[in-house]
């Protein structure tokens, strides 16, 4: 079963992390978007361990009390500290050297995705949830049908002083009808509100779009074998991003649709998203 564990990659940044299988066994690095927790890979770290995988999940800079840097400062939340801190947290857990497998959902995946086209010959399998590759979401944001600016148009609300103040009011009412909308379980979504769930942790994660700049810059083509699930309800990502990924992989390359998910795969299907993610690695073997 899944454990709590601390993972500390500098004086001033320990992490909370959901950690299970055997350590030293490959690992599988799982990395978190917004607005949710560690606590979303859940089900694929116990299953990961089960075969044989050393699975790490943390809950990311902002979210884990130990890694808060002043939120003030955007500089501290900017995409190169976040990849900085998947890379020292897989450093920290004994694989600086190591190839690994990663996966991330949303902004996790934002992070996933550079970190293969900046580490590739660190990284022997990509599985991505719910994320488009940055240029193919660039593209169809860009696109006249405005379909894509639409469904994005809450990362600007997010850049407001008060959106803190906002997301939490009335027992995060926002959040957790978000979340319900797109199939959550309850007990998921308290487990989210558990790590996202007060001021100082949704400042932390809303920072990240404060700082986001340096994501919609062009990367090059993927050069890792990807895995890409992508619900067909997803409020937040349409069709044309996720088809056009395909565009910028140039590696083994498998989009999977999951009909009726929402946004938030690993929670709503969380059965099926291990099945796709199992055998993805298992392709791949460091």
């Amino acid at each position: 079963m899944p454990s709590l564990a601390k993972i500390t990659t500098s004086p001033d940044l320990t992490f909370d992390a959901l950690v299970d299988g055997e350590p030293g066994a490959p690992l599988v690095l799982l990395l978190h978007g917004f607005a949710e927790s560690m606590n979303c890979w859940r089900a694929q770290v116990a299953a990961l361990a089960d075969m044989g995988y050393r699975a790490i999940a943390p809950s990311q800079r902002g979210y884990s009390k130990g890694a808060r840097p002043d939120p003030r400062d955007a500089s501290h939340y900017h995409i190169d500290r976040l990849m900085d801190d998947a890379i020292a947290i897989a450093a920290a857990s004994g694989y600086s050297e190591a190839r690994f497998h990663l996966a991330g959902h949303d902004w996790g995946g934002s992070i996933a995705w550079a970190l293969a086209d900046r580490h590739a010959e660190r990284i022997a399998s990509l599985t991505i949830l719910s994320r488009p590759h940055p240029n193919a979401f660039n593209r169809a944001l860009a696109m006249e049908d405005g379909d894509q600016a639409h469904r994005s148009r809450h990362h600007k609300a997010f850049l407001e002083p008060d959106a803190a103040d906002i997301v939490l009011a009335e027992d995060a009412r926002w959040l957790r009808e978000r979340l319900a909308a797109n199939g959550v379980p309850v007990t998921a979504i308290e487990e989210h509100l558990a790590v996202l769930g007060n001021k100082d942790a949704m400042q932390g994660a809303l920072a990240w779009y404060r700082a986001r700049g340096a994501i919609r810059s062009p990367l090059g083509p993927i050069r890792v074998p990807t895995l890409y699930i992508w619900g067909d309800a997803d409020d937040t990502v349409g069709r044309i991003a996720a088809e056009g990924t395909v565009d910028f992989v140039a590696a083994p390359y498998r989009f999977e649709v999951l009909p009726g998910v929402g946004h938030f795969a690993a929670d709503q299907a969380p059965e099926r998203v291990s099945e796709l993610m199992l055998e993805h690695v298992q392709a791949h073997p460091v």
